[in-house]
């Protein structure tokens, strides 16, 4: 790590979207503190960003444990922290009914505790030095109900909303809160939801694309960023359809093509 260049901090870096990013920020000129549960492809990364010409420090941590965010928000200690990217997250395919109790409690714990409270811990100390960036990552999902991903749907939904309000919360103080919305990427994510063979990952984006995106939304201040022109016009356009549709719709793109 250097002085001279500021620090990010990337949560799921081992793999898909969150080393993508690591790799784009060391671009940038951050050095980085990267984490996630996955050891062997988190040194993965961090040899691909220190090619970069970027510090980086890793930290094998499940976040779904409260312990372990505030085991992280500890490695970060006094340093100031120039950008966080709240990126850990999975998702659960399948009717909400049959879905195991124990996974759903770590994903919201995964996709919403440890996002909120890692915000929580770094937003007054980026406030107080008048500077900051907070990426979040959110999904297409957060735009409408999600029938068979009921739940990773509904937990997007609460990222996009927190970061929209965050922004304006913040809005003059020199922070800055981005909320990134992909649509369907080529990553890890996508057998772990078992989502791969749905209709919707037959045109997905890649993550490199996807970090290329987020990064040059984020270091601009863009409140939020949907990745892909496709993506963007769904979005826009389900502003349009009664929302009985919008669920139907959205059933049949997550069923098997």
């Amino acid at each position: 790590m250097t002085e001279a260049r500021p620090l990010a901090l990337v949560t799921g870096a081992s793999s898909g979207i969150g080393a993508e990013l690591s790799v784009e920020l060391a671009r940038t000129g951050h050095d980085l503190i990267l984490t996630g549960r996955d050891a062997a492809r988190l040194a993965e990364v961090a040899a691909r960003v220190r090619a970069a010409g970027a510090g980086v420090e890793t930290k094998g941590l499940d976040l779904e444990d409260e312990s372990s965010v505030e085991a992280l928000v500890g490695i970060v200690g006094a340093r100031p922290l120039a950008v966080l990217v709240n990126n850990a997250g999975f998702g659960i395919s399948g009717p909400f009914a049959e879905a195991q109790p124990a996974r759903l409690a770590a994903m919201v714990a995964l996709n919403v505790t440890a996002l909120t409270f890692l915000i929580r811990a770094f937003l007054p100390g980026m406030i107080g030095r008048g500077s900051g960036r907070i990426l979040n990552v959110a999904s297409t999902a957060s735009f409408s109900p999600c029938p068979g991903m009921a739940g990773y749907g509904a937990t997007k939904a609460y990222v996009l909303s927190l970061s929209e309000a965050l922004a304006e919360e913040v809005a003059g103080t020199g922070v800055t809160v981005t909320a990134l919305c992909p649509g369907a990427t080529v990553t890890r994510f996508a057998d772990r939801a078992s989502m791969a063979a749905s209709k919707l990952f037959k045109k997905a984006s890649t993550a490199p694309e996807v970090a290329r995106t987020a990064v040059k939304a984020l270091l601009g201040g863009r409140r939020v960023r949907i990745a892909g022109w496709r993506n963007a016009v769904m979005a826009f356009s389900i502003r349009l359809v009664p929302r009985l549709l919008v669920a139907k719709i959205s059933a049949s793109m997550l069923r098997k093509a």
